[in-house]
């Protein structure tokens, strides 16, 4: 009798199952198999050939406006998934008049990068900017409270961690504030010459910006946080701390880069020039004197606004749909909503216009910038949510986590009637992101339990 092996077969992959998913085997092994199975969705699905085409459609009848001024209503309730804290009462902003020396580079600053983590850009940034006021803890820290996964007790954290693909600047800095002795503050409309005077001051400038990552013969669009810590004028640029960049070798690579001031401030557009400054506590009143006119919020909105304005002049091409984007935001961040909208629409139009060819265009953008779900909610475009959603969940990305557009599309639902889709979608969310509080608050609304 033949000894048979091919029971050994299923045996082998069993072992190789349970070996892949040893926390130290799993954290250097998933991200492989994740880019492969993606890479394999995106061959049949590019998601670079989605396009979302609004309709402008409102919601006319009785019933709708009804449900509209429920949804004001709401929004005075919930906080708005963006929403950003303002620490501490504005001091009046003065005017620096000091000459900035030629080159600044800060010291005392320690390196983390982003790696053997998913989506782990935000905590290790935020993380670099903590630590170099002295904090003590590390990346991991950070990303328990802003991406805690899906909370399943049988996998480990990192594991738990995967799904949620991105960390909005608004949790940044209310980890900073809420959960360190240290504070924060977000405002949009920066400039070079800002982010100078802060540096001089002796106060590393935390931005977004956007990043293009070679892939064979294409450019693929993303979202990167860049934590700065110096610039030097005779070399023409900033001193970064990019969390990301490796070498064939896989080691990092992104510790006191030099980013030249045109390439910087070309990605940091295409995020309406967002950036995040962390500060001890008793340095308030510092941080507010520096950023003199940006210590308003409001004033900040209205500022990039003015700037995205004037890059609708002047820009052509790709760049003008960042700039019709930007408007967009802007007006978001004013509630100024159907002038958002509008703006949303014009900055589509011009996605849709991009030579597919080059394989660039920035097709995770709802990833990162939730901008148009606001827009189209509070002018009672609920269709165009529910499809921009659909789009950039079924289209955009191999499995649909992303809580932001599940939530958004969960609230457009239910003002629709389909109230059940939007519960769908809100416990959805809660898988992807666990506790997750306009998830929660929303369920509760409802008089449901999360």
């Amino acid at each position: 009798m033949k000894f048979n092996q091919y029971w050994l077969i299923p045996l082998a992959i069993a072992l190789a199952v349970g070996v892949y998913y040893l926390p130290p085997v799993h954290s250097r092994l998933a991200w492989r198999v994740n880019d492969l199975r993606t890479s394999i969705i995106y061959y049949f699905n590019p998601p670079s050939e989605a396009v979302f085409q609004p309709s402008g459609e409102t919601a006319l009848t009785i019933e709708t406006a009804i449900l509209t001024a429920r949804a004001e209503l709401m929004q005075t309730l919930t906080p708005l998934v963006t929403s950003t804290p303002t620490p501490g009462p504005t001091p009046s902003p003065t005017i620096t008049t000091t000459p900035l020396p030629a080159s600044v580079i800060l010291p005392g600053v320690i390196y983390v990068d982003q790696h053997e983590r998913w989506n782990y850009c935000g905590p290790a940034n935020l993380t670099m900017a903590l630590n170099f006021w002295g904090w003590a803890g590390n990346r991991d820290d950070v990303a328990r409270a802003v991406k805690p996964g899906n909370g399943n007790p049988r996998e480990s954290f990192i594991q738990q961690s995967e799904s949620d693909k991105n960390v909005m600047p608004y949790e940044l800095v209310d980890f900073a504030n809420e959960e360190t002795e240290y504070r924060a503050l977000l405002r949009n409309g920066g400039d070079l010459s800002l982010v100078k005077r802060m540096l001089a001051a002796g106060f590393p400038i935390l931005i977004e910006k956007g990043y293009y990552k070679e892939v064979k013969t294409n450019a693929d669009w993303l979202g990167h946080y860049l934590f700065t810590t110096g610039y030097d004028d005779a070399r023409g640029g900033f001193i970064v701390q990019d969390a990301y960049l490796r070498d064939e070798n896989l080691k990092p690579i992104g510790k006191d880069m030099l980013v030249n001031y045109a390439d910087y401030q070309t990605g940091w557009r295409e995020f309406n020039y967002l950036f995040v400054v962390v500060y001890p506590a008793d340095r308030q009143n510092d941080v507010f004197n520096l950023l003199g006119a940006w210590a308003d919020e409001k004033w900040a909105s209205q500022h990039a606004l003015d700037l995205a304005e004037k890059d609708i002049q002047t820009l052509t091409g790709n760049d003008l749909f960042f700039a019709w984007y930007n408007k967009g935001s802007s007006h978001v961040a004013l509630q100024q909503y159907v002038d958002a909208a509008l703006a949303y629409d014009q900055a589509f139009s011009t996605y849709e216009t991009w030579n597919l060819q080059k394989g660039d265009r920035p097709y995770r953008i709802l990833w990162y910038q939730t901008g148009p779900y606001f827009a189209y909610y509070y002018s009672a475009r609920y269709a165009d949510v529910i499809s921009l959603a659909n789009t950039t969940l079924n289209d955009t990305i191999a499995k649909p986590t992303l809580e932001e557009s599940l939530l958004w599309r969960g609230r457009a639902y239910y003002m629709s009637g389909n109230t059940q889709a939007a519960v769908d979608d809100y416990r959805a969310a809660l898988k992807v992101h666990i506790n997750w509080v306009p998830a929660v608050q929303a369920l509760q609304d409802l008089g449901l339990q999360p």
